[in-house]
């Protein structure tokens, strides 16, 4: 069962993070692709919290006895999974960044024998 009080905190903290998102998109600070993840996480957190029933059903399914447990683990493994993926994308940009510096560095040096 959900406290009344750590309803409203959900629920305040996934308005405050969906509007800070929007903020970011429409200064062109975020991107939104990287934003769906965080607007989709902030609707999780008002569906449980505007019902209940909900998370206590997914708690009761995992064999959970405290819906506040459940979230904590809900909350702990989406952003384990957030920190995988984003290793992922660094990964893949660090080889990219390898490749162009290497590409650079060809075209320097085909333009220095050039100019000699």
């Amino acid at each position: 069962m959900m406290t009344t009080t750590l309803r409203i905190a959900l629920i305040l903290v996934s308005l405050g993070t969906f509007s800070m998102i929007m903020r970011k998109i429409r200064q062109s600070r975020m991107q939104i692709e990287s934003a769906i993840f965080w607007i989709v996480l902030a609707l999780v957190l008002v569906v449980y919290s505007v019902f209940p029933k909900v998370a206590d059903a997914c708690a009761s399914l995992l064999g959970i006895y405290a819906t506040t447990n459940f979230l904590f683990l809900f909350a702990i493994f989406v952003l384990i999974l957030k920190v995988f993926f984003m290793s992922i994308h660094i990964s893949q940009l660090e080889s990219k960044i390898k490749e162009l510096v290497q590409a650079m560095a060809l075209e320097e040096k085909k333009y220095e024998e050039e100019k000699r």
